[in-house]
């Protein structure tokens, strides 16, 4: 027989009537209970001669336990340590909270050198923070994000299995680019040589500092991919319907609030169909579940409490968030918020086609907002200020039917291809089926189309776009053996995140955000 060595016995004793409980779970016990173990993170400590006290928190909620400590146990503590507290949950005699941790034993987890720690608790900014991402989620606001994020990835989820959608994952990376922009990163191996070349997919033209050909450990350049559209088109004819969640890159010189060089997109297509409605309206359903679940969750009101006037002026209070995020005047409101998860709760947003969006603004009542710097035309395509514009006055709202010459090679025309007269052409250039969705602050959240499904359109497509050598085979192939009508689309997922919490930058949603020029960790 084989026997626990005794200081294995003794561990799992000693610590046998106690119930291991997170500070969630804690704060929605009204009734008292005894023998409570919670592992967490101190907040804040205060030490007095016969008591001390600890705000603790784990994560699992934007609040803290306050805990009653032992004078000695406390001046053990400082902000920052993990601690394990063993102990009663009893009625408080205090004003600030109704029940509170009488710990009987306190276990230092982990020192925090709290003198040097990058991560003070006071106000900074999220420039600094974003050059500690190892340690920025740490901020209770930022744990939120985190959990924000778990949620709308789970209500997802749950959204495309009833709708009878198979996930999917689709390979990272590819053989080309989706995109046909070129903004694309090439893979190689750390032996590959010579390091420093760039190869552009679209003209399929090698641009390396000299005529030496690099050691592609594929045989041929791959690249990461800046889309999953192409490859969920080859598995939505095995199954009909397909989404994903999944990273995507794009090598853009951009440093904007709204752009990454890594971030995640959901995707989804969907075959036999040829109605553009059906995508437009799947976005909206699916826009629609996610309010709706936020608002009705334990995790909505965090979110609203962490943007309230109330959390963000209570510094001195042990038990809510006060970190340096809710102090960031650049965060939307707790009113903006519910407006924005109301405007996707009713969904049925505004369609107007491009040449409508045009309309409206070009028929914009002169003000310091219409005077655009570009203006709009057919030729310059619509800009931000456009969209802004858009979205100021109408909300989210679809634009349909953009000009062929400026959309990717894969989107079906509008109507049957023509040669149109130069006049003609000048008073309405051909369109695609497509669509972009344009939400306020955040602007373009999505974009879809119906997609080329016909052979020989296809090729004349890859023609007009300089494409025909840039590796596409296998998808015309998609089209000659069986392909039906169908569309699909992308979905900015941090750019939602961002909408939903109020972030006005992409790069405070995402855990470790990398940009141009940026990559810590």
């Amino acid at each position: 027989m084989f026997l626990a060595r005794p200081s294995q016995r003794h561990f799992s004793v000693s610590r046998a009537h106690f119930k291991r409980i997170n500070v969630a779970q804690l704060l929605a016990q009204n009734a008292e209970a005894k023998d409570v173990e919670v592992s967490g993170w101190v907040r804040s400590v205060r030490r007095q001669k016969k008591v001390g006290f600890a705000a603790v928190g784990d994560g699992s909620t934007l609040h803290s336990v306050q805990a009653v400590l032992k004078p000695e146990d406390a001046a053990k503590l400082s902000t920052g340590a993990a601690v394990q507290l063993n102990g009663s949950w009893q009625t408080s005699h205090g004003e600030k909270q109704s029940h509170e941790l009488k710990v009987q034993t306190t276990t230092l987890l982990g020192e925090n050198d709290a003198e040097h720690n990058p991560l003070q608790p006071k106000y900074q900014t999220p420039e600094y923070l974003r050059t500690i991402p190892h340690l920025r989620p740490r901020i209770p606001t930022n744990a939120l994000l985190l959990r924000l994020r778990s949620h709308v990835i789970a209500t997802l989820t749950n959204f495309f299995h009833h709708q009878g959608y198979v996930q999917c994952h689709t390979p990272i990376i590819t053989s080309s680019d989706c995109e046909g922009a070129g903004e694309v990163f090439t893979v190689s191996s750390s032996s590959s040589s010579p390091t420093n070349h760039s190869y552009s997919p679209t003209t399929s033209t090698l641009n390396p500092p000299s005529q030496q050909q690099p050691d592609h450990f594929f045989r041929t350049p791959k690249y990461l991919t800046v889309s999953s559209q192409l490859h969920l088109e080859a598995l939505a004819q095995a199954v009909d319907k397909v989404w994903t969640l999944s990273p995507t890159f794009r090598a853009e010189k951009s440093d904007t609030p709204r752009h990454l060089s890594e971030f995640y997109m959901l995707e989804a297509e969907l075959c036999f169909t040829t109605d553009l409605s059906d995508l437009m309206n799947l976005v909206e359903n699916l826009l629609k579940t996610v309010a709706q679940t936020l608002e009705a969750s334990t995790l909505g009101a965090e979110i609203l409490q962490a943007r309230s006037t109330t959390t963000s002026s209570s510094s001195s209070s042990s038990n809510t968030d006060t970190d340096s995020a809710t102090q960031d005047t650049s965060l939307a409101s707790a009113k903006t918020l519910s407006t924005r998860w109301a405007s996707l709760k009713a969904g049925s947003f505004p369609r107007l086609t491009y040449a409508e969006a045009l309309s409206h603004l070009q028929n914009a009542p002169p003000s310091t907002t219409t005077n655009f710097t570009v203006p709009p035309t057919w030729n310059t395509g619509l800009q931000a200020e456009h969209e802004r514009y858009l979205t100021t006055t109408l909300g989210p709202v679809f634009i349909t039917h953009y000009p062929t010459a400026q959309k990717p090679f894969y989107m079906l025309p509008s109507s049957s291809p023509s040669t149109p007269t130069p006049e003609t052409q000048q008073q309405h250039p051909p369109t695609v089926q497509n669509f972009d969705l344009l939400l306020p602050s955040i602007l373009e959240l999505a974009g879809g189309s119906l997609r080329e499904h016909r052979p020989d359109h296809l090729t004349r497509a890859l023609a007009e776009k300089n494409l025909s050598g840039a590796g596409l085979e296998w998808y015309q192939d998609l089209r000659r053996y069986g392909s039906v009508p169908h569309g699909g689309f992308g979905l900015g997922f941090d750019r939602l995140l961002g909408f939903l919490a109020g972030v006005p930058s992409v790069r405070d949603v995402v855990a470790f955000p990398r940009w141009w020029g940026r990559g810590e960790c």
